[in-house]
């Protein structure tokens, strides 16, 4: 058994709540730009004391409505500047926060509201509005309490922000504060549902101890990102995951600038815009822009000078890695002498994918592939790889600029302990770790051991102190032969290709390893276009002997990371994009294996048949 910690940095009065960060930060700098609002005219900047004055307005409207401490308010909605204006203000209310994915199906959000006991909802627009009001109108588990509609918006009659503002008009700003100042580190501030890869999700009581905790020893421990002057970034993964929510903590703490991007679609435009100084990203973007900048070079006749740009950064990165480790020299001359070249003519095409500030980069929710981060480390975007789930309030590990290996997750966050048990099971500890589940005891006791949460991820910790992800345990597979498999890493290989969108690896009790895998649409449109052969649809390019064989390449890949007894012998193609509403994804984009086995079936079978 191996263990880790960090020391805490910055503690907390134990009578301290988030909004008291907000009132910190107003009296701090009360002019200071917090956010960047996203309108049709343009980025708008709401300076600090403007966001507290709406905030306690919206607060002043749910007690006005009936809101006392402690009761839960939920908020369906893409992430956007009023997403986190009504989540400070249910905060400044005395209120508890409960997220719902806006892909959410009916189901899964009648099952939060009643689990949560919610009877107020926040969302997006009228459409949101009139699909919640169906619901509620057919549930009978929501019972007979009334649940009150109020959209994200501005205009219109009634039932928005405006009108929630004007009802609380008669509240005393004595009655606000008494509200406010009601919770505590140890109160629950947000009940989060886990994404659900089994069954109905778990809400994870998030306290408001975990985001302050956090946000005040994040920004010591990552000061190159948060205390640089003019600091600013750019949010678009889904609010209603724990991990955007805590970052935005951290940036008011700092008083870094944060906009928001309603999603993958705009993010590009939005980014050259925009032009953050760090980003936080999942691994698909990081992908989508490798394989956007090679299929450029490819139509301008560069794709060699591209492959060898490529080479040059993953040798650079890869040497200064090693040298960090103590394992090398660092860069030759010569390596140096050619990375020089490429950072004048082709690097700076790949910074501007980012928007052309970007500093640093912060991945999470899944690993990114070691090649494609040491590549982005060679073109100047270095990628600080991070770990945590929603019990941790998400992150409880990361690399940090100045103690960082590619290829792990990371140190332990301040005041934060990490255990590797010995069947090699992660273990947390520390300030980040949440409250327990909602209503659910004994799968909160179960979650715990010696108070160290349960994370079900494998890993393994350095003489160092950073982690290594390596699967996760409910994901092993176990061949027939009675060898254990780690699906992860083979799946990242495979994506690494631009014609796979995403991979899945079965084996579990079968005779050998094999996968399926789903085309990426942009990725086979390029693919096409480079190759110029006709555009293929998905169904006629799984016959392709084309495209079998380049798929194969990737398979080939992959199996140069494992033994052969692990290795995928066969594979098939599925005639289908994998994603969140195919429900084949969470929301924050990891793989639902089960799902994806139960419902093609055929196509496993296929793959074992004789």
């Amino acid at each position: 058994m191996r263990e880790a910690s960090t020391e805490l940095l910055v503690e907390a009065g134990e009578d301290t709540n988030v909004t008291d960060l907000l009132l910190e930060r107003c009296h701090k700098d009360p002019y200071g730009i917090l956010y960047a609002h996203k309108t049709p005219n343009g980025w708008l900047n709401v300076p600090a004391a403007k966001f507290l004055a709406d905030v306690q307005a919206l607060a002043k409207g749910l007690i006005a409505g009936g809101v006392a401490p402690g009761d839960p308010v939920a908020v369906l909605s893409h992430s956007s500047f009023e997403w986190t204006l009504v989540d400070f203000a249910i905060w400044m209310a005395g209120g508890v926060t409960v997220p719902i994915y806006e892909t959410s199906s009916a189901s899964q959000i009648e099952w939060i509201l009643v689990d949560s006991g919610a009877r107020r909802i926040f969302v997006e627009h009228a459409g949101k509005g009139a699909m919640v009001h169906a619901l509620v109108e057919k549930s009978a588990a929501l019972g007979d309490d009334p649940v009150t509609i109020i959209r994200m918006e501005h205009e219109g009659e009634a039932h928005n922000l405006t009108s929630l503002a004007a009802v609380g008009s008669g509240i005393t700003d004595a009655e606000l504060e008494r509200q406010r100042s009601k919770a505590n580190l140890a109160d629950v501030a947000s009940i989060v549902y886990t994404s659900g890869t089994t069954g109905n999700p778990k809400g994870c009581e998030i306290t408001h101890g975990n985001f302050v905790l956090v946000a005040r020893n994040v920004i010591p421990f990552l000061p190159e990102l948060l205390m640089q002057e003019g600091a600013r970034t750019l949010m678009f993964l889904p609010l209603a995951h724990v991990l955007a929510r805590a970052v935005q903590v951290v940036c008011l703490t700092a008083g870094v600038t944060l906009g928001h991007s309603a999603g993958a679609n705009g993010l590009m435009a939005d980014l050259g815009a925009f032009k953050p100084t760090f980003l936080l990203a999942v691994p698909r973007i990081f992908e989508k822009v490798y394989a956007g900048a090679a299929h450029k070079a490819a139509m301008s006749g560069k794709a060699a000078l591209f492959a060898a740009a490529s080479a040059t950064a993953v040798e650079y990165s890869t040497a200064a890695d090693l040298a960090s480790r103590g394992e090398g020299s660092g860069p030759g001359w010569l390596l140096s002498l050619k990375h020089k070249a490429f950072n004048k003519l082709l690097y700076p095409r790949v910074r501007d994918a980012f928007g052309g500030a970007v500093g640093y980069t912060v991945s999470g929710a899944s690993p990114l592939s070691l090649r494609e981060n040491h590549f982005f480390h060679g073109a100047g975007v270095p990628v600080l790889e991070g770990y945590g789930l929603t019990e941790t309030t998400a992150p409880c590990t990361v690399n940090t600029p100045t103690m960082s290996r590619i290829g792990t997750v990371g140190i332990p966050l301040p005041g934060t302990t990490i255990r590797v048990a010995s069947d090699g099971e992660i273990l947390v500890r520390g300030i980040g770790v949440f409250k327990g589940y909602h209503g659910n005891e004994q799968a909160t006791a179960e979650a715990f051991v010696d108070g160290f949460f349960r994370t079900g991820d494998v890993g393994q910790l350095d003489k160092d102190g950073f982690l290594t992800i390596t699967g996760r345990k409910k994901d092993l597979l176990v061949t027939a032969g009675g060898k254990n498999v780690a699906p992860g890493p083979l799946e990242e290989k495979l994506r690494e290709h631009p014609l796979v969108g995403q991979a899945v690896v079965v084996g579990d009790g079968r005779p050998f390893v094999a996968a399926l895998v789903a085309l990426d649409a942009e990725g086979l449109a390029d693919w096409c276009e480079e190759n110029k052969v006709p555009l293929l649809s998905p169904a006629d390019a799984a016959r392709d002997p084309r495209v079998r064989a380049a798929v194969q390449s990737s398979v080939d890949g992959a199996n140069t990371l494992v033994s052969a007894a692990e290795s995928i012998k066969k594979f098939g193609f599925i005639n289908a994009e994998l994603t969140v509403e195919s429900g084949h994804l969470t929301p924050s984009l990891k793989l639902k294996r089960a799902a994806v086995v139960k419902d093609f079936s055929g196509a496993v079978e296929k793959l074992y048949a004789k």
